[in-house]
């Protein structure tokens, strides 16, 4: 079983000893607060590595110490870079707490950041097992639009649209599923070659899109329910 990797954060210059710093936030030998590197994701301003299993109670733990430690309020009396620094370190440590907390967000994010996320790219296209079903869902959307106009019986034809909800939510869950196995294999192959992670990425990636489909079905019958 292979071992996680050790997350490292590159040697940087110090803005304001001009000395080398190992420090995330602050400089190493001086303890001023750092500018965000162009290279920085939200992965290093929690210096993990790009993992997709995280523990979440660690991760908030982070999160409140690195808040407290970058808010404005403790850079009162300092620069003015340097307030504007803790500005922009808090903005963009919250936007990374937000997407690293959320399961799909935070594979949605990884692959962006790998260069892997195609959605939108093409057109969506129903997946092929899923074709008869999406067929039938469309017929029902219909009926239920006509009977509508006309003033007909909408119970059963409402009935029957929960019930093709309920199925595709179920099916949302499996999916769900599917990307925590495969965000595990991720994990697990951080320290193997780049095949076989941009082979687990597309298979995020085909996940993902499926999930944006299904979810968008859910959420257009829904809207018709009401």
């Amino acid at each position: 079983m292979s071992t996680a990797p050790t997350f490292t954060n590159p040697p940087l210059i110090c803005w304001n000893c001009h000395e080398h710093t190992l420090g995330t936030h602050f400089c190493s030998n001086c303890g001023k607060l750092q500018q965000i590197p162009q290279s920085s994701d939200y992965f290093t301003l929690f210096e993990m590595p790009k993992r997709l299993w995280i523990e979440m109670d660690g991760l908030e733990k982070k999160y409140l110490q690195l808040s407290w430690k970058l808010h404005p309020d403790n850079f009162v009396n300092a620069t003015e870079m340097e307030r504007e620094l803790s500005l922009k370190r808090s903005s963009e440590l919250n936007d990374a707490y937000r997407t690293l907390r959320d399961p799909v967000a935070r594979v949605e994010y990884l692959l962006s950041i790998e260069g892997a996320r195609t959605e939108g790219e093409h057109k969506q296209q129903a997946p092929p097992e899923l074709l008869e079903e999406v067929f039938e869902l469309n017929e029902s959307l219909d009926e239920l639009r006509e009977a509508r106009e006309s003033g007909g019986d909408l119970a059963a034809l409402k009935a029957s649209l929960e019930a093709a909800r309920d199925n595709f939510q179920e099916k949302l869950g499996e999916i769900d599923a599917q990307l925590q196995e495969a965000g595990r294999e991720w994990d697990a192959a951080l320290d193997g070659g780049p095949a076989m992670r941009r082979k687990i990425m597309a298979r995020l990636n085909e996940l993902l899109n499926r999930r944006s489909y299904i979810r968008n079905l859910v959420t257009n019958v829904q809207k018709e329910l009401l």
